[in-house]
């Protein structure tokens, strides 16, 4: 089983620790007083007023042979993780609490640290159609360590949950299954509960992953036509399924409880696990640096994970650190680069500066202002002031757009400015109309950016 899900397992440990620990590691740090974000399924009868919830839901479309071309059943293998938090708790011999319990070079400190768990399952499309549950259960336990002048407990309450499996077979011309998988706390929290005591019994992080053997997943933000119809039937909750795994490959699907993009990928750059997969990894690597010796001995003494991050900066080569400084993936043939044109009702529209001028030259026939440049969206120019639609697709060599732009497909928007980057690309300004939000960014001179093929012009 581990082997099915080998090529998704780093994008994966970076969901599930997302937010574990942050910047500076420490657990008297501000930002580490209020934890667990993300993924977080916490007990029946909590949460109501906050806004956290018992359970989540993936739905995705499917397409699984009725058999293998030995003749054997085609499966699907399912993984379900998270964390199951332990409570550290420090003691003098007396047993009383400890803020801390220095023993030699070591310090403990409380804090509450996340294990990973997972249950898997193996069903075949017979055992999908029908329904299963698949119980997950995490025992209780405590085991204490005994030290000179104190003792370390470290304690973990019962989990107790169930993923709901069930395919259905859609009306239409099409072998396509959708499936839908629910995963809930079963547990239940007693009245009145602090947030800190029901994250007890609480999964962290959840996340979800399934292996298509034979088969393959329909991108549920990036769909074939013929598939869309389906797609706009699913509804998930609290997860945003994706397909993972290599390019080339739509047999793996990863739903996790942040926003990804099909096959998500750790930036082959990141050597070090730093539980921000969306921070910069040179800054938090520089500002882990200048730690001092102190915070960093504070840090180490937080959590395994938190001492693993420090040992592993202060041990950096240069040329690891020098790769962190950036990459350039996104080159294009020159032939994908719009053209540049001049003002609307200028004398000579669409006049690009000649090839031995670069447009931002001052000596270039056709100067750059983003008050008055206009683009063709189609056959139509726009700039400032044009109406569009917005039509978020992949990028020019096939990558997957902002998943976060899905949101916005259809909404009607305002081009705010034209703007031309130093590579000759044309990128479109726009603020969207009717966003309550707009006001205030175009104060800010804050907007959403689109490619001129991303756009419909409003005629």
């Amino acid at each position: 089983m581990s082997d099915r899900f080998a090529e998704v397992a780093a994008v994966a440990d970076a969901v599930l620790f997302e937010g574990y620990l942050l910047y500076p590691y420490r657990a008297s740090a501000q930002k580490n007083q209020v934890r667990w974000q993300w993924g977080v399924l916490v007990p029946q009868g909590y949460g109501a007023d906050s806004g956290e919830t018992s359970a989540n839901r993936t739905e995705c479309l499917l397409e699984l042979p009725r058999s293998r071309g030995d003749g054997a059943e085609a499966l699907v293998h399912v993984r379900v993780r998270y964390l199951h938090l332990e409570r550290r708790t420090v003691l003098d011999e007396a047993g009383h609490p400890l803020d801390a319990l220095d023993v030699g070079p070591k310090r403990y400190v409380p804090f509450d640290e996340g294990l990973p768990r997972h249950v898997d399952a193996t069903l075949t499309r017979a055992q999908l159609l029908a329904g299963v549950r698949l119980p997950i259960r995490e025992p209780g336990g405590e085991t204490v360590e005994e030290h000179p002048g104190g003792r370390v407990l470290r304690t973990r309450m019962p989990l107790t949950a169930t993923a709901t499996l069930r395919a259905t077979e859609p009306d239409g011309p099409y072998d396509v299954l959708r499936l839908r998988v629910d995963v809930r706390n079963d547990g239940v929290a007693a009245a009145g509960v602090h947030r800190d005591e029901a994250l007890r019994g609480a999964l962290i992080g959840t996340h979800l992953m399934l292996a298509a053997d034979p088969g393959s997943f329909i991108s549920p933000t990036d769909p074939p036509q013929w598939a869309a119809p389906y797609l706009a039937d699913c509804r998930s909750e609290h997860a945003w399924p994706v397909l993972a795994g290599p390019e080339d490959r739509s047999d793996l699907l990863l739903s996790a409880p942040i926003i990804l993009g099909d096959h998500p990928q750790i930036a082959p750059e990141s050597t070090v696990d730093l539980f921000d997969g969306t921070e910069n990894d040179e800054i938090l690597t520089l500002r882990t640096m200048v730690l001092t010796d102190a915070e960093k001995a504070e840090a180490r003494s937080t959590d395994p994970r938190a001492a693993a991050i420090i040992d592993a900066v202060d041990g950096l080569p240069p040329e690891i650190l020098e790769r962190l400084h950036g990459a350039v993936r996104s080159l294009r043939p020159v032939d994908d680069v719009p053209t540049l044109h001049t003002p609307l009702g200028a004398d000579a529209p669409g006049v690009a500066p000649p090839e031995s001028t670069p447009w931002w030259d001052p000596g270039a026939d056709t100067s750059v202002d983003p008050e008055t440049d206009s683009v063709l969206v189609g056959d139509v120019p726009v700039a400032k002031g044009s109406a569009v639609l917005l039509r978020p697709g992949p990028g020019p060599s096939g990558q997957s757009t902002d998943a976060q732009d899905a949101f916005l497909a259809g909404m009607r928007a305002t081009v705010q400015a034209v703007l031309h980057d130093v590579d000759g690309a044309v990128h479109v300004a726009v603020s969207v109309d009717g966003d309550p939000a707009a006001e205030l960014q175009l104060a800010h001179g804050r907007f959403r950016y689109f490619r001129p093929d991303e756009l419909e012009a409003v005629r």
